[in-house]
């Protein structure tokens, strides 16, 4: 098998641990300091390909896109597989009005966009992991789309065991349903909290060396650059089908991790055409408020109808920064952040799907009444907007709005009629270590 030459580091973004390579970035997950991975270099892709993308298969641009980021940790035939598995269903650029198209990440097989950065990673891993005598436990906290794509993404994969924790009754049914039913080497956790309370969860055993002495981990989420690096495809995928090539596109997205637009902002430093890009936020709008003030203040989630968007102190925004290399004005000029209230996420739903024909998503909703606010006052501009997941997985929300039933996809229906499987648990440390050594 042919080997790739060049060995791409990357260093902890709290800048008090050794570099690594893609392969200990993966296994890892984070930096023993804490930071997360980044690049040491953002590699730039060939101006023949952008020039004449039009011309190249999405396996193709994936396979340029992520290659200098894997480096030769994985040999060049085994990495055209893993893409190649990781994007085979369709991506497509739907024209919604005259100015605004939708990026449709929902025809998965867990309808949501998480699901290329979840298969990526689970054949990255295994890959990894093959030889290996000990196994590997994946820990991952959700707020809703990831636990799916995970538990979708791992299932049966033999040496590794998946840890989801959610927040009880703040996940869409359809979503609990996903992340609960599968079983085998897939395990849920309930936490009476929110998904804040998970994620520091999931820190808090990173952080615990006597645990980690005992148990091999590693995170699935946005932090993991496995998950994080292979949502560049998208945005390379969406350029490829814009019409009109010399005006590149407005691009708002769903932004509650910012673990998405943060790939998209570096698929942009790493020469892929946007004009500009916006963070759309629901009530949960730390990065927002950020843009406006100057101060980035965490604080504690609160639940909307656009529930994976629910964080108070979004972990990859750090990698934003890495990206501009600190600079505030920089990134002001590159990225605007907008906050919507759940009464705006379903007027635009119910407008949209009335005006246009076209059923958004809450989240969806959130980045649509954005980019329509944007291009209000840029009138010579057109967009798109990254709908992250199928309408049908907030149906409980979406057919009160629209005053009809959402139509069910077979894959959903089936799933609906699962037993959910899961451990409810408090939302303290100490419930976790003690659930972990005692499995």
């Amino acid at each position: 098998m042919q080997v790739l030459q060049n060995n791409m580091k990357y260093f902890s973004t709290s800048n008090n641990a050794s570099k690594v390579d893609f392969k200990e970035a993966t296994v890892n997950g984070q930096a023993p300091d804490k930071g997360l991975y980044f690049p040491e270099y953002i590699p730039q892709l060939p101006k023949e390909i952008i020039d004449n993308i039009d011309q190249y298969s999405n396996e193709d641009i994936a396979l340029e896109v992520i290659r200098p980021y894997v480096g030769d940790t994985i040999p060049e035939e085994v990495l055209k597989k893993i893409v190649s598995e990781t994007i085979n269903f369709s991506i497509p650029l739907v024209a919604v009005t005259e100015n605004i198209s939708s990026l449709e990440l929902y025809h998965g097989p867990t309808l949501a966009f998480k699901d290329i950065g979840a298969r990526f990673m689970s054949r990255c891993l295994s890959y990894f992991v093959r030889e290996e005598n000990k196994k590997v436990t994946v820990l991952v906290a959700t707020s809703g789309d990831t636990g799916g794509a995970v538990a979708n993404g791992f299932y049966d994969v033999p040496n590794v065991d998946v840890i989801i924790l959610y927040p009880s009754g703040k996940v869409s049914s359809v979503q609990e349903k996903q992340l609960t039913t599968l079983g085998k080497n897939i395990h849920a956790l309930e936490i009476k909290g929110t998904f804040d309370d998970c994620q520091q969860m999931v820190k808090e055993a990173f952080m615990d060396d006597e645990l980690t002495g005992k148990i091999f981990l590693t995170s699935a989420n946005s932090i993991n650059v496995a998950r994080w690096l292979p949502q560049q495809f998208y945005y390379f995928f969406a350029y490829r089908q814009w019409a009109d090539k010399k005006n590149p596109p407005v691009i708002s997205v769903p932004s509650g991790n910012f673990g998405n637009i943060c790939a998209g902002i570096l698929a942009h430093a790493s020469g892929l055409p946007v004009k500009h890009f916006i963070a759309a936020c629901n009530a949960n709008d730390v990065v927002p408020e950020f843009l406006r003030s100057n101060n980035y203040i965490p604080k504690k989630a609160v639940a909307t109808i656009s529930n994976a968007m629910d964080v108070g102190n979004p972990s990859n925004f750090v990698r934003i920064m890495e990206i501009f290399s600190g600079k505030t004005d920089e990134l002001k000029n590159n990225l605007s952040g907008a906050t919507v209230s759940d009464e705006e996420t379903k007027t635009t739903i119910k407008m949209v799907f009335e005006e246009e024909g076209y059923l958004l998503d809450p989240h969806g909703a959130v980045g649509y009444f954005a980019l329509n606010e944007y291009l209000r006052n840029h009138p010579n501009e057109k967009g798109l907007v990254v709908e992250t997941a199928h309408p049908v997985k907030f149906y409980d929300v979406v057919e009160p709005v629209i005053g009809t039933k959402v139509s069910i996809p077979e894959i959903v229906e089936v799933q609906l009629k699962l037993r959910k499987k899961s451990v409810l648990m408090e939302s303290d440390y100490e419930s976790l270590k003690a659930f972990l050594l005692g499995r």
